[in-house]
């Protein structure tokens, strides 16, 4: 056992702290607590989402520390988003847009560990959420990221870059399997959009 608290973001610095110019990875495939949704970051099914994700990533890391030792900086809150119709997220038709949001749990986390965790939130809270969590892999491999950093907005310049980059590289990507990414550095429910860190992926296939 150790007493020495991992911060994954710092050992993970290539894929949670990009450039802000557009750049190339091979992203490695990594465990996440996931939860599916529908609508804009606005609703009220999106914000129970984040608060079942932070609740049991918390009470996983609390459980680790407790049984194997292990402690480590709760990981931030990620998104993959996609559409029917890509078409929806430039005619801005929110209630259309479909989501995962997600939060990247360390290897010594195992299934074990994460159904205690949601047990003993079912226990303390009322979140309907806590019945949607999945804890599944992902891999990207290949993409094309940068940082992002203002309001959500103003993404759309950032992510073209990252585009082109893909088509300069004779990449393709369909917006639905190879979805966009977003690792939400700051939290936009409290930080200034001027100054808010997100960062921006597309996996890709050659």
């Amino acid at each position: 056992m150790t007493n020495e608290k991992v911060d994954l973001k710092k050992k993970l610095k290539q894929f949670y702290n990009p450039k802000t110019n557009p750049e190339l990875v091979v992203v490695p495939t990594m465990q996440f607590l996931m939860i599916d949704g529908m609508g804009a970051i606005e609703s009220q099914e999106f914000q129970e989402a984040i608060e079942a994700l932070f609740s049991v990533s918390f009470k996983a890391k609390f459980i680790a520390k407790k049984t194997i030792g292990f402690d480590y900086t709760v990981m931030p809150l990620e998104g993959l988003w996609w559409a029917d119709d890509m078409n929806d997220f430039l005619t801005g038709k929110k209630d259309k847009w479909k989501w995962t949001l997600m939060i990247m749990q360390p290897d010594q986390i195992d299934s074990q560990i994460i159904k205690s965790a949601i047990n003993e939130m079912r226990r303390k809270k009322n979140l309907k959420s806590l019945d949607s969590l999945r804890f599944q892999n992902l891999s990207e491999g290949k993409s094309a990221q940068i940082m992002h950093i203002g309001p959500f907005s103003e993404e759309h310049a950032n992510i073209m870059k990252i585009h082109k980059v893909i088509e300069e590289n004779m990449g393709k990507f369909d917006g639905r399997e190879n979805k966009h990414h977003e690792i939400y550095l700051s939290d936009f429910r409290k930080v200034d959009p001027k100054k808010m860190k997100t960062v921006l992926r597309q996996p890709f296939l050659n």
